[in-house]
């Protein structure tokens, strides 16, 4: 009987309102620093300290999903994140917005860790987190054109996030409590990771891989009005354009799907984002810089996803996409700060190699993982099913013990050939060399 492939909304929906913050981050920074007493650094700290919180969420809750139940869990997140981002946006006292940001960040977080963990156990991860990135850059370009025609108050992008997770609140009443997401069997919220190295490599190479998507992101406005050339109109339609081909990324991600494996996009798809942020940071004409930002975030989310895919793929309880999620919201909060360090010493030129650099560097570790648990035929002539599929992989993905399937450059074992119309000692010779094994599945192996 074949799993279902339908779309798991709920989860798509607590995804959207998990990762809409660090997608609107820039907006609210600099909302909150032209309208509220704060420097430019203080406020990025302001959303610096928000994606901490929600960072902090994912590394404390990552193995008590289970445990406490995706539904309970689920509700907690958002009602703070109602709370929090709710209570910032309606007051202008800086200590009150701070605090609000940070409570609403854990919520956040919250629901970002049931998000994935439960994502992470779907037949098809790759298609829900395909549908989870579309959704959230759809709502997050709504709103980038939306709040700007209603003033420039620092609440509007937090209100924005407040309204998304009451939104969400209903759909969570379809997701397991407690009880069912401990039928699994005891102790499996305490079993111990899977692919340690691997999983361990690719949280600490996300995590450079987004602070040096969000150093760039951080500053730029500041490029395009600055050094580009650009007016804040054109700014705001290069902006809403980029958006639309994150959109345009998201979709080809889902059409391609597992087909081209996770190594080529992952490291083909960081080396390309590399060249991008160089040339947009280096960009000294509005065709440059638009031609920069649109190609970036065509591949940004592309590359996410099987990043998302992949951490989803080394433990199907979700804990290693949860981690990985975590540390990229670590990266994330860094990077605004990481962007307007560099520029400041090296300029904005300088800024975009060493970062173009640093992806390249990364690239490397990223692939080798996708290599490494992405799984390949025994042999060339490996027997595959219908649709192409290795029999080895087939048998790993449907629980088959692993001791069924000899390991890749496993030694052939030899093929005895036994005679049918031989007599008894024959028999007993083949059983004798071939093993036990061999020979109770070798035909006319048995008495009589």
């Amino acid at each position: 009987m074949f799993a279902p492939r339908t779309t798991p909304w709920p989860l798509v929906a607590l995804f959207t309102a998990g990762y809409l913050p660090p997608y609107l981050l820039p907006t609210t920074v600099g909302r909150i620093d032209t309208s509220l007493p704060l420097s430019t650094t203080q406020a990025g700290a302001v959303g610096s300290a928000l994606l901490l919180s929600s960072a902090t969420a994912g590394f404390l809750l990552a193995s008590r999903v289970q445990q406490l139940g995706a539904r309970t869990l689920a509700r907690f997140g958002l009602a703070l994140a109602v709370l929090g981002y709710g209570a910032a946006a309606c007051t202008t006292a800086v200590p009150a917005v701070v605090a609000g940001a940070v409570v609403g960040g854990f919520g956040s977080g919250t629901a970002s860790t049931v998000a994935a963990g439960r994502i992470a156990a779907e037949h098809q991860p790759h298609r829900a987190s395909t549908a989870g990135l579309l959704s959230v850059s759809a709502l997050a370009g709504a709103v980038y054109l939306t709040i700007p025609h209603f003033g420039r108050s620092h609440g509007l992008p937090l209100a924005a996030i407040a309204l998304t997770a009451l939104a969400v609140w209903p759909l969570t009443g379809r997701l397991p409590g407690a009880a069912a997401t401990s039928a699994a069997g005891p102790g499996t919220s305490t079993a111990p990771l899977p692919h340690r190295r691997s999983g361990l490599a690719l949280a600490a190479t996300v995590l450079l891989w987004s602070l040096a998507q969000n150093s760039l992101w951080g500053v730029s406005s500041r490029i395009g009005l600055t050094q580009a050339k650009l007016g804040d109109t054109a700014l705001g339609a290069v902006l809403a354009a980029a958006l639309c081909a994150g959109l345009v990324g998201v979709l080809a991600a889902g059409a391609l799907g597992p087909r081209l494996g996770r190594a080529m996009p992952i490291g083909g798809g960081t080396a390309l984002i590399a060249v991008c942020i160089a040339l947009t940071a280096s960009a000294t004409a509005p065709v440059t810089f638009a031609t920069g930002q649109i190609a970036w975030n065509t591949l940004y989310p592309v590359v996410l996803s099987y990043l998302i895919g992949l951490a989803a793929s080394l433990d199907p309880r979700g804990r290693w996409a949860v981690l990985v999620g975590s540390a990229s919201s670590l990266g994330t909060a860094a990077g605004p700060l990481t962007g307007t360090t560099l520029a400041a010493h090296a300029g904005y030129a300088g800024m975009g190699l060493v970062l173009g650099a640093g992806l390249l560097l990364v690239a490397a570790p990223m692939t080798a993982v996708a290599l490494h648990t992405g799984g390949r035929p025994l042999l060339p002539g490996a027997i595959r099913r219908r649709g192409g599929t290795p029999a080895a992989l087939v048998a790993a993905a449907t629980g088959t013990p692993s001791g069924a399937v000899p390991e890749v450059g496993a030694v052939e074992q030899p093929v005895v050939e036994i005679d049918v119309e031989a007599p008894a000692v024959a028999v007993r010779g083949a059983y004798d060399t071939a093993g036990p094994r061999q020979a109770a599945a070798a035909p006319g192996s048995g008495t009589g």
